[in-house]
């Protein structure tokens, strides 16, 4: 069949552009929603009497086995039919002749790939948030599973100061909160309806644009069509909410890595999700992890390469914006592989307790404790800093711990140290006293424990409910 906009041409077209025109090989992954809209389209021009009802039923009928067809994994997508929209078209002609023709009445394909992308980043966005859910799940789950558990927290990768596992565990959450959050802004700003804004200028035919609007699901119509057909501002708030949690896994990625090497030895990967080495017998890779790491210079490249892509453009659809969507597929597949690699090695980690205990023993990790002991005591917080300081100093040159210091040692430094300073040197009692909100006190988590759960529950029926309300 020839091309369907080849009347004005009086040449054969070369082959060659063909291969470099072409996106079927790619776009094809949008047919379901190119599908859909075409349907909503052709109701909405049967019930304007633009074309009759019974064409009208027929074209839908039709559609709907194309769609099956489609959906076969024997299916072929021929590089001549260039996009995805001229190879359900051309299907449709097949089957219906003159009748098919009309599907494509006040419309373009300008508008009709506006329509079949933002249709994909509303579903992408459900099941993105679907998926941060799940590893929300995982990560209260684990918190709760090891509550009691105390590590070192680190500034600048040195051990600094005593946190429960679990409160090291929910900055996770609350990165992934924000992720949610950004999915749910992206949706939102897919969620306008372009169709109706044809090539760039509108259409003289009679449509209605809010029953199409409403047929599909959408909240608001684009309301101008040179806009409506340049836009790709909601492909790229997507790509850039996904940069944003690719980078929070790709830091969670490396502390699971850092934490199950030998060096740290807090947390054991489940072997099922580790893999071993083609030389060294004895070895157990963490590769989901860096792969989860690696991937996300490629999701960052994504934004980058639709940004660069859209620098340029004068109003209104230019080819280039071809390109804006093997970046978005791209991003789509790598960052639901991390989630889930991340979700899948955190639901079955193991925490070597024992090993937390002793990690607990050097770098001084309660000298602020006992500089704020002194604090208590009236000296001010920078004198205070300063004593503890050397006190740090005798310690680490007679190679013992701050609560192996004698009183006698300590009161060197400071008559206002009294017995009671022994408690405020344990780990137990750092964490506990803590007890702010926002702090790694075990009455603070259990309280956010408390308040995740209750959150979660809330966002369950916001999923469900396909992010409605906003």
């Amino acid at each position: 069949m020839a091309k369907l906009w080849k009347g004005r041409f009086k040449d054969e077209i070369d082959s060659f552009v063909d291969e470099m025109n072409a996106s079927i090989t790619f776009d094809h992954e949008l047919f379901p929603f190119d599908i859909e809209g075409s349907i909503a389209h052709v109701k909405m021009l049967a019930r304007q009497g633009i074309i009759s009802e019974k064409e009208g039923e027929k074209i839908v009928t039709a559609l709907y086995e194309i769609e099956k067809e489609l959906s076969s994994p024997e299916h072929k997508f021929p590089i001549e039919d260039e996009d995805i929209h001229m190879h359900i078209e051309k299907k449709l002609i097949k089957k219906l002749g003159d009748t098919g023709k009309k599907v494509h009445t006040a419309r373009s394909r300008n508008d009709q790939v506006a329509l079949d992308v933002r249709m994909y980043i509303k579903a992408k966005s459900i099941e993105i948030g679907e998926t941060i859910f799940k590893l929300q799940q995982a990560i209260l789950s684990k918190g709760e599973e090891y509550l009691d558990v105390i590590i070192p927290g680190y500034t600048h990768l040195q051990r600094a100061q005593p946190v429960l596992f679990s409160h090291h565990l929910f900055a996770y959450y609350e990165m992934l909160n924000r992720d949610f959050t950004h999915f749910v802004e992206a949706y939102r700003e897919a969620d306008h309806m372009p169709l109706g804004s044809a090539a760039l200028a509108g259409t003289t035919l009679n449509i209605d644009r809010e029953f199409v609007k409403n047929f599909l699901g959408f909240h608001f119509l684009t309301e101008n069509s040179m806009d409506a057909v340049s836009d790709r501002d909601f492909i790229l708030i997507f790509l850039n909410a996904s940069a944003i949690l690719a980078m929070h896994l790709s830091r969670m990625a490396e502390e699971l890595i850092l934490w199950s090497s030998k060096e740290f030895d807090l947390v054991e990967i489940a072997e099922r999700y580790t893999t071993g080495s083609s030389i060294m017998p004895q070895k157990r890779n963490p590769d989901l992890a860096e792969l989860v790491r690696g991937k996300t210079g490629k999701i960052y490249g994504n934004l980058v390469s639709l940004l660069t892509t859209m620098k340029g453009l004068p109003l209104t659809y230019n080819k280039d914006l071809q390109e804006d969507k093997e970046p978005l597929f791209d991003s789509v597949k790598n960052i639901l592989l991390s989630l889930r690699a991340i979700e899948k090695m955190l639901s079955t980690l193991k925490i070597k307790k024992e090993n937390t205990k002793k990690i607990l023993t050097g770098g001084f990790l309660t000298a602020t404790d006992l500089a704020e002991y002194l604090v208590k005591k009236g000296i001010p917080f920078r004198d205070a800093h300063s004593i503890v300081g050397k006190i740090v100093a005798d310690a680490e040159e007679k190679g013992v711990e701050l609560h192996q210091l004698s009183l006698e040692e300590m009161k060197n430094y400071s008559d206002k140290i009294e017995k009671d300073v022994y408690k405020y040197l344990k780990p137990e009692t750092s964490a506990r006293l803590r007890n702010i909100p926002g702090g790694t006190s075990p009455e603070q988590v259990k309280k956010m424990l408390y308040k995740y759960r209750n959150q979660l529950e809330w966002r369950k029926k916001f999923i469900k409910n396909s992010f409605q309300p906003y």
